[in-house]
């Protein structure tokens, strides 16, 4: 878990991004792509990535404009991603002007558990990488070119003049 809200706004920083790279491939058409009918579509996953940045520090006090329900999933790529960029903007900006690193360890209700906030920013970044790995595959199996977050992506190879891993 966080002990400085700096940490956290560091580490917020690259997730936020590289979430956002991923939201920005998304297009119209593969909102719709899915690995079964019984899952989420891709579309479906990158809103709840989008809303969950507030349903999960919804009781930790902290105020910033953004979804607090799942509601319908937006038919544009372009929303879906503009969403993105500027709820976790706001999502940082108020972690930055609204708590100290105090806050950090105040007790609040998650699902019936009290944790302290500091778990409440490190569920809401592992909760984006959880999903940002679900919606690469579904960008892959869409056609679209799949952003490199933690290292080149296979299209990436050949941009920094190496061959890709077999």
């Amino acid at each position: 878990m966080f002990e400085t809200l700096d940490g956290f706004l560091k580490l917020w920083e690259y997730e936020a991004a590289s979430t956002q790279k991923v939201m920005d491939q998304l297009t119209d058409e593969s909102l719709g792509q899915e690995i079964t009918p019984e899952n989420w579509t891709l579309g479906r996953i990158a809103w709840h990535t989008v809303c969950a940045i507030r349903i999960i520090t919804s009781n930790t006090g902290l105020t910033f404009q953004a979804p607090d329900k799942d509601n319908a999933v937006p038919t544009s790529a372009k929303v879906i991603a503009d969403q993105y960029r500027e709820v976790s903007s706001a999502f940082a900006e108020a972690v930055e002007t609204q708590w100290t690193d105090k806050e950090l360890n105040v007790i609040n209700d998650f699902y019936g558990e009290q944790q302290p906030n500091a778990l409440f920013l490190q569920i809401v970044i592992h909760h984006q990488i959880h999903h940002r790995g679900q919606m690469t595959v579904l960008l892959r199996q869409a056609g679209l070119t799949v952003p490199g977050v933690y290292g080149p992506a296979k299209e990436e190879w050949a941009e920094i003049g190496m061959e890709s891993p077999k």
